[in-house]
């Protein structure tokens, strides 16, 4: 006779003091600061990426107060090679919010704190778990992974019905104690158990009553998203430099890439004229795949070398850009990787 399985928040409570991590920079504290900012950059990012950017991070901003007071440009340039840049604008606005409308204390509340830019619901339960002990649920994509495979829920779980069924089975799961440590086994195991490609099932907590597991059925859930042809879109990037630096412009604040600086773009002869420049031709580089969630961009890069670099354009939007100073300046991956291989070398 078989006994019944430990309660599902025993069991991950248990294996999270043995197996989970303990030693991450953001563990040691319950400075809401340091963990709003380390569930903000763990969006979307892993935690190797992660760990030497929010150290460096920290350094330049140790606290709330400073990143309120500081430029969106200087918060760009930190959070550059993070990718997601909307994260670091809702960051600096979020910061600024704070400050002013909580007089610098960074709410205790879930709900409160998931009305600050760039905090869902799911984000904002973190934070009040590790910052403030406080008893709420996370569905992350990691957690939706976990909870679908365990109770056999079919359907992609970004569908609005799906995930309605998966927030009510995670509040119903919250134990009502040691929160913390069970928030944590949550992602440690979604993380580097069960995860989306080869889970490792032998070594997780749960397989003993998981149906996807007990079903062999681990590779069908969570179930996918349903395919649709990404829409297909071009640009042609002007890279005019005189060989020490190259012109860029600053993006609108808001959309895509907002508030970087990129090449202008369009047709190159047209940008010369307008800006007044003369350039001794034009010369073209290989082109650039960059994928986003909803579109897939090709970069059509092309160099117009000048011999004297002119003394405009005169407007705030545009910059010289010295290329020894490229791997600082706040710009979006696949225009670093371009300046990278077709004009740093020349620096």
């Amino acid at each position: 006779m078989h006994s019944e399985p430990a309660p599902f928040a025993q069991r991950l409570i248990v294996w999270q003091k043995r197996h989970g991590r303990h030693d991450l920079p953001w563990q040691q504290s319950r400075d809401p600061y340091r963990i709003w900012l380390s569930e903000i950059m763990l969006q979307q990012t892993q935690v190797a990426t992660v760990l030497p950017y929010y150290q460096r991070f920290l350094e330049r901003y140790p606290d709330l107060s400073t990143l309120a007071a500081a430029s969106l440009n200087d918060v760009l340039e930190a959070w550059s090679g993070l990718g997601y840049y909307a994260r670091g604008r809702n960051l600096h606005q979020a910061a600024q919010q704070v400050m002013q409308e909580f007089s610098g204390r960074f709410p205790s509340d879930p709900a409160t704190i998931a009305e600050l830019p760039g905090i869902g619901r799911s984000t904002a339960a973190a934070i009040a778990v590790f910052a403030f002990g406080a008893r709420a649920a996370i569905l992350d994509g990691n957690v939706k992974r976990i909870l679908c495979r365990h109770a056999g829920i079919e359907g992609f779980p970004g569908l609005p019905a799906i995930e309605k069924k998966l927030w009510a089975l995670a509040e119903s799961r919250l134990p009502r104690q040691k929160v913390e440590a069970y928030t944590q086994g949550l992602m440690d195991l979604g993380s580097g158990v069960c995860m989306r490609h080869r889970p490792v099932c032998t070594d997780c907590p749960l397989s003993a009553d998981c149906i996807a597991f007990v079903e062999g059925r681990q590779n069908d859930l969570p179930s996918p998203k349903p395919r649709s042809k990404l829409p297909e879109r071009t640009a042609t990037f002007v890279l005019i430099t005189d060989g020490r630096a190259v012109l860029l412009k600053r993006r609108p604040p808001k959309g895509l890439w907002g508030g970087l600086l990129v090449p202008p773009e369009g047709n190159p002869e047209t940008i010369l004229g307008e800006l007044g420049f003369v350039s001794e031709g034009v010369h073209a580089l290989p082109e650039l795949k960059h994928r986003f969630t909803h579109f897939q961009l090709t970069l059509r890069p092309v160099v117009c070398p000048l011999t004297v670099r002119p003394a405009g354009p005169d407007h705030a939007s545009w910059h010289w850009q010295e290329l020894g100073t490229l791997e600082q300046a706040a710009l979006p991956t696949p225009v670093r990787r371009i300046l990278r291989g077709g004009l740093a070398s020349k620096k």
